[in-house]
Order: structure tokens, then sequence, then C-alpha cells
């Protein structure tokens, strides 16, 4: 072993004990390690930042902005709300819940796709009367396996497909992984509805209240605008709808008045107002299903279905601006162009128009706005925003044209008339041109950390290559298993690579296991596709723990999840994983 191997794996084995650690954020622990690689002469200062224009980084960055530009359509909401019934038995709704998972995950961020179907998941589980942890648990799973299903799906199908242009010339294309992904995506499916769930703790879900059983729930109004589906409708028709989305229907305002009670039996009419009770994301759902715009919304281009229009909760202290006012008082709508959509007050309900409500401290407000102006009308009427209280507005609108432009683009890149980070990009500048992200969205739909952790690792990995660091743990997985049919072979690399995955960043372990991949197969003298493809299934592999993947993180709150519920069915599943992966690789990519 040489000085330069060795001093490259002893900076390996640091980064890879920070990560696990996770005392420090592991994009900061990977730049660190990048610079500390400069400093000892062991990577190229001229070259040293070169990863950070890798196409496999753009890429990422890329399918992370059309992602939000697809939810901002409304055209995942689409598909994700036929499957919420919560009548059906447990495993037909996780495998409903599932599936649908498996293929938004295949085409967006697996991480945007649980996002999106997560609160209909908690929604069911709490209209049914049943644990959120009995179906979290697989839901985040199916994420996770749709992603393996085509090149786009999850950030190590991304960097194998790179990492092949670079080391035989040539890339995996979008469906190269399909064959793979997809008999691993059904078999695990199938597990985790039919057995997997069995085996999950039921656990309560953490609740965060905040002052009462009621006091996130806001009175809003919404405006039956012009060709509504609601007109020509009794208020009564629509109280499905609103039972739907957990909305109340409490009243209607017609010509600048409040009628009596709840009106049920008038017939809407365009210009009327509906009086409505419930969280803000509810509310925004109700008002695209029912076809409702916001009181004002012909101040702002386009109403509900404007650019880039976000709410925002905020509460009222006693040195707030509108304390004691109206929003009518401060012209808040006509001067700021920001509208008060509606109030919470403990629970409490007011017949009074919301913008002619006098406005409490301790009252919460429901604040509508540009993106770009609302954090500055916060700051004037001196309100605290809530950090976890926005909601994105979606123009549900435009969703058939997202699906088309993003569609469009994935041609493009399959009949090779562009690469696909081209392709993408101009799918953006569709996205921009259609109002549905703004250029400070763009920016904050990237995950940042994952790409200074890809751009720092990129180098190193480099380097561990060049100085036959790679080459060398090749070489003892071969000196190991000489003998051992070559089915073995990968079943080992794919194993070392699970283990990894679960404690490690899967980007990570795949710029590692890559190369280690290649050396394996060119030491037995094989085509080393099976062996890529193995590397990034089993880099996605990540079910054993919560900090192996961003989803089984995210489901750990809500869930109620302990460190050690997710190895009593991930284990089975990375079994299954292996069971079917392999042979499909072998005969999809014979040696």
């Amino acid at each position: 072993m040489t000085g330069d191997q060795l001093f490259l794996f002893a900076l390996f084995g640091v980064v890879f004990a920070f990560f696990v650690w996770g005392r420090f954020r592991y994009d900061l622990v990977a730049f660190t390690a990048l610079l500390v690689a400069v400093m000892a002469g062991h990577v190229d200062a001229a070259s040293a930042f070169e990863g950070f224009g890798h196409p496999a980084v753009v890429i990422i960055a890329l399918v992370l902005v059309v992602s939000r530009g697809l939810v901002n359509s409304g055209a995942v909401e689409l598909i994700a709300r036929v499957v919420i019934a919560p009548d059906r038995s447990m495993p037909v709704h996780i495998a409903v819940m599932s599936f649908v998972g498996a293929a938004l995950s295949a085409v967006i961020n697996n991480v945007a796709a649980l996002a999106l179907l997560m609160p209909l998941d908690l929604e069911a589980a709490a209209k049914a009367k049943r644990a959120a942890s009995l179906t979290l648990m697989p839901l985040s799973f199916a994420t996770i396996l749709g992603g393996m299903i085509t090149l786009i799906g999850t950030p190590p199908n991304i960097v194998i497909a790179q990492y092949r242009a670079r080391a035989l010339g040539e890339p995996f294309s979008m469906f190269d992984f399909t064959p793979v992904g997809l008999a691993v995506a059904v078999a695990g499916i199938a597990f985790v509805a039919l057995f997997g769930w069995r085996l999950i703790p039921e656990r309560e879900r953490a609740k965060a209240v905040r002052g009462g059983e009621d006091a996130g729930l806001y009175v809003a109004e919404a405006r039956v605008k012009e060709k509504s589906r609601s007109i020509g409708k009794a208020v009564q028709e629509l109280y499905p709808l609103a039972n739907d989305n957990d909305i109340t229907i409490v009243g209607l305002v017609r010509r600048g008045k409040r009628l009596p009670g709840f009106s049920r039996d008038e017939v809407l009419a365009r210009g009327d107002f509906l009086v409505l009770e419930g969280d803000p994301k509810s509310i925004e759902t109700f008002m695209g299903a029912a076809e409702l715009d916001f009181s004002g919304s012909e101040k702002h281009d386009g109403g509900v279905a404007g650019p880039s229009l976000t709410l925002v909760e905020a509460i009222v202290t006693d040195n707030s601006r509108i304390a004691g006012r109206s929003a009518r008082d401060l012209r808040l709508q006509y001067r700021h162009g920001v509208t008060l959509l509606g109030v919470s007050r403990s629970g409490r309900r007011f017949r009074e128009r919301v913008r002619n409500l006098k406005i409490r401290p301790g009252d919460v407000l429901l604040l509508l706005g540009p993106r770009d102006r609302i954090a500055d009308v916060a700051a004037w009427l001196n309100v605290l925003p809530l950090e976890e209280g926005r909601t994105q507005l979606l123009q549900r609108g435009k969703a058939t044209a997202a699906i088309a432009a993003f569609a469009i683009a994935i041609m493009l890149s399959v009949l090779g008339l562009v690469s696909l980070d081209i392709a993408l990009g101009l799918c953006v500048v569709a996205y921009v041109l259609m109002g549905l992200l703004g250029g400070t969205e763009i920016y904050e739909a990237v995950d940042w950390r994952v790409i200074v952790l890809l751009g720092s690792l990129i180098p190193l990995g480099l380097a561990l290559e060049e100085s036959g660091g790679t080459r060398l743990i090749a070489e003892t997985v071969v000196a190991n298993t000489h003998g051992a049919p070559i089915w073995v072979v990968l079943l080992v690399l794919m194993v070392i690579t699970m283990t990894l995955s679960d404690f490690l960043n899967n980007v990570a372990t795949t710029l590692i296991a890559a190369p280690i991949g290649l050396g394996v197969a060119e030491a037995f003298g094989v085509n080393p596709d099976p062996f890529l493809i193995g590397v990034a299934v089993a880099a996605s592999c990540a079910f054993l723990t919560p900090i192996g993947h961003k989803n089984n993180t995210i489901i750990m709150g809500p869930g109620g999840y302990a460190f050690g519920d997710y190895w009593r069915m991930g284990i089975f599943l990375e079994l299954i994983v292996l069971a079917v992966s392999i042979p499909v690789i072998l005969l999809v990519w014979p040696l």
C-alpha cells in the first residue's frame, strides 16, 4: 500500500466516521475533506472544484427544480388525491399508496414524492382511526424503491450513469435501469403491502399542538369565480367535497353582507364568497377542487392560479401594526399586494368579514401574496411568521402543460436529440415561462447540501481511483471470493454497498462503490454493467436505519418511530431486493 493510498484511506475513514456520527453537516465534512486533500497535494488545486460542474451534479439539481415545477402545477396532486379511501383494508391501502408513490418517484425526486403523499396518508390514517406508523414506513420504502426505475428517479442512478460515461465512454440511458428497478419495486411493494407492515410496531404520532384543539383552524373567505364548477350548486352540495378536504363551510357572503346561518340551501352565483374553516393546506386544496379564488384575487395576476403565490401563517403581537385594526384599515391588499385570507383566533368563529375584522394580539393571520414580497409585508406589519407556516398555492390549470413539457424533455433525451441535462434545463425554462417557478424558487428547490457533497466527493473519489486505492479494494474482494460463482461476487459487492448506504449518504456510497464494482469486473474479465447496475440498486436500498435515506428521516417524527423500528421490516426487504435483483441483473445484463 502506497503513501497516497494510506492518506486517502485514512481521510475517507475520518469522513465516514463523521458521517455516521452526524454531529456536523455532511456537506461541510466533505468540503473540508476536499480542502485537506488539496493542501496535502493529493488533489490538484486547479481541478479541485471541477466536481461542481460534473454532469451528475447538474442533472441532480435540475431534477429537483423540475420536481418543484410539477408539484406547483398540481399535476402530482391530481394523481395523489385518488388514493384516499379510508374504508380500504390495510393491505389494499398500502398497495395503492405504495404503487402511486413508486410511480411518482420514478419521474420526480423521491423526497418530493413522499412529501406530497405523506399528508394524504396521515389524513387517511386519521379518518380510519389507525396508527400512521403502520403505513408511513411502507410508503417511504416504496418511494425509495420507485426511484430505481429510471435514470432520474434517484441520485445513485444518475451518478452511476455519468461514471459509466467517464469510464466506458457512454452513459446508461433513461430506461436502462427499468427492468431491474421495476422488478425490485414490484416485489418490494408486494412484500410491504402483504406482510411487511405487520412487522412494524404501532406507535402514536407525535402531535404538535398550537394552543388547543382548534388553534390551527382559520376562518377564510373564497370567491366563486367566473365559470367555476360551483356556480349553480347549493352550498350543501359542496359539503362532501369540503368533508374530503377537512373543511367546514360556515357561511356565505353575498353583495358584501354575511347571510344568516350556514346558508345551506343558497345557490351559489359568481361573486359570492364562501366562508371556510380549516387549516391552510386544506383551504388551498378545497379552493382548487371547487374552482374558487381568494378575496381580492383580481389584484393578483391569474388569481389563485397566479405565479409564485404563497400562504404564510404569522402571529400578531402587542406591537404589531395591524393590532386593533383591520386589513381594510391598512389597505393591505391595494397598497402592498398581500391579502389577509384568514384569521385563527383560538378556535373561535366570528361573523365579521375577514377584511373588516379588528385583529387582536395573539391572533394568527393567514397572509397570501407573492413569495418575493410577503416577507417584507410581514416585517412591515411587525408580525411573527411561523417557521413551518408556509403553503405554496398550486396552479392546477397548468397541470396538463407541465406534464407535456416534462414528457417532451424526456423524449428529446431518449431520442438522443439533446443530452439529459440540456433537456431538463429546457423544461425548467418552460416552467419559468409558464409562471410555475420564480427565480428565487428555483434556488430554493435545490438541496445545496447534496450538491456540495457530490461536488466535493467527486475529486476525492477520482484521487482514490488514480492512486490505485479502489483497485486495491477490488482485488481484496476478488481474492476473498476466488473460485466462487460470479453471482456470489456480485452479491458480496451489493451487500457491502447496502451496508454502507444504511449509514452514509447514498451519493457518497455510490461514488466509492462504483470504481470498486468496475475493478472487480475487470479483474474477472467480465462485462462491468451488471456490477455498476448492482451498485446503483444497492446504494439506493437504505432500509435499516432512519439516517440512510432522507425519506426515512422525514417519516420518523410523524410516524413516532424509534431508531430500531426500521430494521424489523427493512432487513427482509433488503434480502428480497438481493434475491430479485441479482437474477434479473444477470439476465438483462449478461456477463
